[in-house]
């Protein structure tokens, strides 16, 4: 398999099943949740089938005995059908249940299906395929799946995205690669250097279309859409569902199809809830016991970059063994951090919520809130980077005084359970 930026990267880990800033002191009280959508789900089986009763191309089979994939999961085998006909699709699942397999690999099976002929000499090449993606790290995570998948076709995918050299994804956009997963602030700078062809784009994949509307990036995707032939397949996949999320969908598809797999707005059911009540200022040493005693990698979510980089260094100093990943960390020293986290090299990730998508590193054990998110939804997606690939986890949370009411508000959708030690205490703060 090609890719011409040199910034994607092969898969090549067979059997495992893979798992895969805002400034302030004091947490905010929590966000309202939006209303979650009243999209009624379209006819769909979520049973889990063997991948090799799937009549995928063999080239394709090759690639998913590769990475140990051999059940579907239900979103899987709800989407595929879908995906495989031809449909938009609005896909609602909880976190770490294989939705990027469930568009990266039907995506991939009608390009083989249906190969374009070559371009006359001198004339630009089409891209055939666009995802568009919320942070860098998910879309270095989504490349790497298409260059994993296809690593026995001749499918080429390109990741395009802020903080590397723009010449390299530049010279693959020229080259009409078949897949570009890309962030859409550097696509659209590619696009105004009029580097891009979507002339004859087939398939648009807007994943994690809520975290893209959290971001502020939804007048850039406007502005990227109007761009691309109105005959396409449009697919929205994200880990929850609200109403507005579906109304700025809405004008982007045609008659799309609902699948909804498990309960919108919710973690997965192999993620265990917990939480310990004390004061802020003992949060690090609390911290620190714990990671001693645990054997197991830990994701610790701070709020802002500030708090990151500090929490490191008091982590580094009791000799534990970590790294920071926030966004004012370069592209550089962002992949180090990941690729050192995912090789053991690093015990403990403190990182902002820019690891609350994307992140899909195998053996999570922890996720640990030493800050309260603000909601329901930040709290589902940093809670699904562990208890991934239906693996056990735990996530946990820190919660001061002055935290208390927001985690209340999080636990009317979420079960979090107090030590019963803790319980009294917790309920006096909140009386």
């Amino acid at each position: 398999m090609t890719s011409p930026t040199g910034h994607s990267r092969r898969s090549g880990r067979p059997g495992r099943p893979r798992r895969s800033s805002r400034s302030g002191g004091h947490a905010r009280p929590a966000q309202a949740q939006a209303p979650q959508t009243p999209l009624e789900s379209s006819p769909h089986d979520p049973t889990p089938v063997p991948f090799d009763s799937i009549p995928f191309d063999d080239r394709l089979h090759a690639g998913i005995q590769d990475r140990g994939f051999t059940l579907t999961t239900p979103v899987q085998s709800a989407v595929f059908p879908i995906v495989l006909e031809g449909s938009d699709l609005i896909a609602c699942a909880q976190t770490g249940t294989g939705k990027t397999a469930g568009f990266v690999l039907p995506i991939m099976q009608r390009l083989l299906d249906h190969p374009r002929p070559p371009a006359p000499e001198g004339q630009p090449v089409s891209s055939r395929v666009l995802v568009l993606a919320p942070t860098r790290e998910l879309a270095v995570q989504i490349e790497d799946d298409v260059q994993g998948f296809g690593y026995h076709t001749q499918i080429s995918g390109a990741a395009v995205y802020g903080g590397v050299d723009g010449d390299l994804q530049a010279r693959a956009l020229r080259a009409g690669v078949d897949i570009v997963v890309a962030t859409p602030g550097r696509l659209l700078d590619h696009m105004r250097c009029a580097v891009t062809n979507f002339e004859a784009l087939e398939v648009l994949v807007l994943d994690e279309a809520d975290r893209m509307l959290d971001m502020g990036f939804w007048p850039d995707v406007q502005r990227i859409v109007a761009a691309l032939p109105t005959e396409r397949q449009t697919l929205l996949f994200s880990a929850t569902m609200s109403a507005e999320v579906a109304r700025v969908a809405e004008p982007l598809m045609r008659n799309p199809k609902v699948v909804m797999i498990g309960t919108a707005g919710k973690a997965a059911a192999t993620i265990s809830h917990q939480a310990h009540a004390m004061p802020a200022g003992q949060k690090v040493d609390w911290l620190v016991r714990f990671l001693r005693r645990s054997h197991e990698p830990a994701l610790v979510f701070v709020r802002t970059r500030r708090g990151a980089d500090q929490l490191y260094r008091r982590l580094a100093a009791q000799r534990i063994r970590c790294v920071a990943l926030h966004a004012d960390r370069t592209q550089a020293e962002r992949t180090a951090a990941v690729e050192g986290f995912r090789s053991g090299t690093y015990k403990v990730l403190v990182a902002t919520d820019i690891a609350a998508r994307g992140l899909d590193i195998y053996g999570i054990g922890h996720v640990i809130n030493y800050d309260v998110p603000d909601g329901t939804d930040a709290y589902v997606h940093r809670a699904g980077r562990t208890g991934r690939a239906e693996a056990t986890g735990t996530a946990i949370t820190l919660v001061s005084p002055e935290e208390m009411r927001t985690l209340r508000a999080i636990q009317q959708t979420i079960d979090i359970t107090f030590p019963h030690a803790e319980k009294d205490r917790s309920d006096r703060v909140t009386r």
